[in-house]
């Protein structure tokens, strides 16, 4: 017959050739001119196949064709094309299939639900979800299995309610289906996502008193988290505890470990790990190596990192643009200028393509080496790659241009940077107002200053700070008083560094008793004295031993005193 002649091609992986959705359509239109039509399985399985396309619209369309030509449908067909409406972010759509159901007389399953719960989670319509599972459970409309509960618990910890999940755990535990090690994993990897370690360890015990398992993931899981909290030494604890328990980590076991060693300066405790992990035919990718490469620049040792970077090519794992990146970076903080550079050029050789995180960093570290014109140089290289600058990049070349005393060529970037239509964002403007008050020039920072709110930005707690640095270092205290006062009646509070500057100028200008009001109220509102502003006192004191206001401010000032 036709139609096992059909299924026999199925069988054989015949739909799964069926690489688009035109294909799809032409096997179709086949198999509805066929007499006797194929099998209602043929179709599921033609179906199934659009849903692997991730054609979920076709699922619909075809579907709604076999309606109209009476071609039967099961209980999998429209499973499969609810699955499509969910998939599909539609899961209203879902619900109309749900009545299909009801109006064919075909009962739906627990698979059924589970699509409708998973469609709803997905939506983040958690109420609507929370009130389906309870009629679930309610009406008894179907018997809830270890997917379903596992879609709940999933569901509410993709939506950040963990706590709400830990609880669910809980019922499933006093339960007839028992949560297993997905369901536990699920929870554990939540509540360290939430920082809560202490309950995912807890967890933890607890799963394994209830008989299960844990599994790879689970562990991994419960490492990633305690070296994200700090807490490396439990995640060691935790890694030998997996490898006593018969589980065999995985590469990305492995790598948060070493990447943890690493950024903790234990760089020979990482090494040795990496050791173990060839040992056990784990081996390192690119991501181990970067970690390592990054270890040893953080400790200053970029030959050794350098050692690294070349082993990567030996070991068939070639460095990607992050290694460059991390040891450019390395070379520069050590001022290996020549190096960082070679590297640098280097990258278009070896088949990559810099990105904008590699030439920030180069130009971040041609700045630092006051290698100012080379920086003009790459900056413009890398518009001619057609590479546009963002943010970070311009706020690199106008802190390394005011930095470097090319205050002028600060303003003229800045001016094309509003003249090409950039999104301009007051962090830029601060770095020019910083550098304008650093050289003096406050007139200037007056009116750029002045002009922001032509340009529709809010100056923030830092350009006022900015501006009222500037004006103490000129003397111009009076100046100082009224930003401050304007500040605050914009909206914008005065934190430690505006206190601490206030009262700089002020002891600088022997103002003495406004400087002690000044102090009360940076007090009153929790702010601390910087170490400059004390290390003025104890100067100031010296040269006037005799000043009863200024030990008397001394005394304020010096917990052991107070």
């Amino acid at each position: 017959m036709i139609s096992m002649a059909l299924n026999a091609r199925f069988k054989s992986g015949f739909s799964n050739n069926l690489n688009s959705i035109e294909d799809v359509k032409s096997l179709y239109k086949q198999m509805v001119k066929m007499r006797p039509l194929p099998s209602v399985i043929d179709f599921n399985q033609l179906l199934g196949r659009v849903v692997k396309l991730k054609q979920y619209s076709a699922v619909v369309y075809l579907f709604n064709d076999m309606c109209v030509l009476n071609i039967p449908v099961t209980e999998c067909s429209l499973n499969i094309v609810m699955n499509s409406c969910c998939s599909a972010n539609r899961v209203d759509f879902g619900f109309s299939i749900l009545g299909e159901f009801f109006k064919r007389g075909v009962v739906p399953n627990v698979s059924t639900f589970s699509t409708l719960l998973k469609g709803l989670f997905k939506e983040n319509r958690i109420s609507q979800a929370q009130e389906l599972f309870k009629k679930i459970i309610y009406e008894k409309l179907c018997e809830p299995d270890e997917k379903m509960y596992g879609i709940v618990v999933d569901g509410l910890c993709k939506v950040g309610n963990t706590k709400m999940a830990v609880e669910f755990v809980r019922i499933m535990e006093r339960g007839r289906v028992k949560p297993n090690a997905v369901v536990y994993s699920t929870v554990i990897d939540s509540l360290c996502k939430d920082k809560m370690v202490d309950e995912a360890v807890a967890l933890l015990r607890r799963m394994i008193g209830k008989g299960v398992s844990p599994d790879v993931v689970t562990c991994t899981c419960l490492i990633k988290g305690l070296c994200n909290t700090g807490k490396l030494d439990d995640a060691k604890s935790v890694f030998n505890e997996m490898v006593d328990l018969g589980i065999a980590p995985n590469v990305y076991t492995f790598n948060i470990l070493v990447d943890a060693l690493c950024k903790e300066a234990e760089v020979k405790d990482a090494e040795g790990l990496v050791d173990i992990m060839i040992e056990q035919g784990q081996y390192p990718d690119s991501f181990t190596y970067n970690a390592l490469i990054e270890g040893c620049c953080l400790q200053g040792r970029v030959n050794k990192a350098r050692k690294f970077f070349d082993t990567m090519a030996a070991h068939g794992v070639g460095p990607d643009i992050l290694s460059y990146c991390i040891l450019i970076n390395g070379y520069f903080k050590k001022r290996k200028t020549d190096e960082a550079m070679y590297l640098f050029r280097e990258i278009s050789h070896k088949g990559l393509t810099p990105d904008i995180s590699i030439y920030n960093t180069v130009l971040q570290g041609l700045f630092r080496v006051g290698r100012y014109v080379t920086a003009g140089e790459v900056f413009l290289g890398m518009q001619s790659a057609n590479i546009s600058p963002d943010f970070h990049t311009y706020c690199v070349m106008l802190r390394g241009l005011c930095k470097s005393g090319h205050i002028d060529e600060a303003l003229e970037l800045i001016s094309k940077i509003e003249t090409d239509g950039v999104e301009l964002h007051v962090s830029m403007y601060n770095i020019i107002l910083d550098g304008l008050c650093k050289c003096g020039r406050l007139d200037h920072a007056r009116g750029l200053f002045n002009s922001l709110s032509i340009k529709r930005l809010n100056p923030n707690v830092a350009t006022y700070n900015t501006m009222i640095t500037g004006f103490c270092w000129e003397g111009l205290l009076d100046e100082a008083k009224e930003f401050a006062i304007k500040m605050e009646e914009n909206g914008c509070s005065a934190d430690m560094i505006t206190y601490n500057v206030i009262v700089q100028g002020l002891l600088k200008r022997g103002e003495f008793d406004d400087a002690i009001t000044c102090l009360e109220k940076m007090f009153e509102r929790g702010f601390s004295l910087h170490s400059s502003t004390f290390s003025m006192l104890l100067d100031l004191l010296q040269e006037n031993e005799n000043s009863p206001v200024l030990a008397k401010i001394i005394q304020k000032c010096n917990p052991a005193g107070k």
